[in-house]
């Protein structure tokens, strides 16, 4: 398979080793080039020895924030891949940045982050006032159950500088997500990444799901651990089944995949994903939910022409050079299921999409799933 990714139009440096890879980031740096980074993010397959990666990194890199997260499959040069690390340096002379390590989010205090963020954004800002573009990229633990909280404390202290994230995966597995910076490896914990350019940036969030006619409501929930206990009044997943028309004895990720929920939020949808069921017949959510809440079954439009469509839309105002991409690990579960995943990968091959899988995204204040929300690059004199 091709590993050396760095585009002749691509603003962003990129590369890309499988796991096995003797000194993996001495490889990766082969294909970086020798120009000086200022920030570089590591997307780091479980299948790899996250923390010999993070060393490794943290000494071949020590004037370079290096950020790392573990994933739930990566989008290498050619589409949805595994087993990779997939490598994203911003170049010294074209973008300013500054990253925040935010740890043990069970003490996280809103107040005080938020003060933080908005005494950071200013200073990159006064540092960098040629660059005039900017956006933040938050990734979080994705077992941490904190990604809304987060959201809805910092995304005001940015103003007008567009936040989208990911929460950090492990495969399908669900035990242990991990997040870093500089080597400082964090369960529980967070890295917002302030960046500003030269260049133009767009950030966006899409999904191809369509609400249906068909509704519930949440009746008994634990907010905390995100569990739906029952709806309609009646036990949670034997009542989701029946409005899908599945056995609740076969549920699992695919059909949770193909037959997702939403919530209606101001004048907008936003998926409230179900992760699983568990022993007591509940249902596990990835995201916030909470009784009262009223549920519409979506139905998935065409994934692959949805995609192609929306990366023309962003082509519109002009050519983009590159994507950086956080898409649900729910997206790449149904492309599996309606066997789609390689046209989704030509298009994301096509238009240059680097990223990972992830167990949510961040949009603003908001922590969804089932979206590719992302940020696209156009160079300055483009048109």
């Amino acid at each position: 398979m091709r590993t050396t990714v760095t585009s002749p139009i691509g603003l962003l440096c990129k590369g890309q080793v499988r796991c096995g890879t003797t000194a993996p980031i001495s490889a990766l740096r082969a294909q970086l080039g020798t120009d000086a980074l200022v920030l570089l993010f590591l997307f780091v397959t479980p299948q790899a020895d996250f923390r010999a990666v993070v060393a490794e990194a943290e000494k071949l890199y020590p004037d370079t924030d290096v950020v790392a997260c573990t994933t739930a499959g990566e989008i290498g040069a050619l589409g949805y891949d595994e087993g990779l690390i997939v490598a994203v340096g911003f170049l010294r002379s074209e973008f300013a940045s500054t990253s925040l390590a935010i740890s043990d989010l069970d003490q996280f205090q809103p107040e005080l982050e938020m003060d933080r963020v908005a005494q950071e954004r200013v200073a990159l800002q006064e540092r960098s006032p040629e660059m005039e573009n900017g956006f933040a990229f938050l990734i979080v633990d994705g077992l941490s159950l904190r990604e809304d909280t987060l959201t809805t404390t910092i995304s005001p202290a940015l103003r007008n500088m567009p936040l989208f994230g990911a929460s950090a995966g492990d495969g399908t597995d669900f035990r242990t997500t991990m997040v870093s910076l500089n080597g400082r490896i964090m369960t529980n914990g967070a890295v917002l990444n302030l960046i500003r350019s030269v260049h133009e940036t767009e950030v966006f969030s899409l999904d191809h799901l369509v609400p249906t006619e068909t509704q519930m409501v949440v009746t008994d929930a634990d907010p905390e651990r995100r569990i739906v206990k029952s709806i309609n009044a009646e036990p949670a997943a034997r009542e989701y089944a029946r409005l899908v028309g599945k056995d609740p004895d076969q549920l699992d990720r695919f059909i949770f995949a193909s037959h997702p929920v939403v919530v209606r939020i101001g004048g907008d949808h936003h998926v409230r994903a179900i992760q699983q069921v568990n022993e007591a017949g509940e249902l596990v959510f990835f995201s916030a939910i909470d009784e009262g809440m009223v549920l519409t079954i979506a139905e998935p439009a065409n994934m692959a022409t949805h995609l192609r469509d929306q990366m023309e839309r962003l082509a519109q105002r002009a050519s983009f050079s590159d994507i950086i991409a956080c898409d649900c690990i729910l997206r790449r579960i149904e492309a599996e299921q309606m066997q789609m995943t390689r046209e989704l990968s030509d298009v994301m091959s096509r238009y240059n999409v680097t990223g990972f899988s992830t167990y949510g995204e961040q949009i603003g204040p908001l922590h969804v799933n089932q979206t590719m929300t992302g940020v696209a690059f156009y160079r300055k004199d483009a048109g």
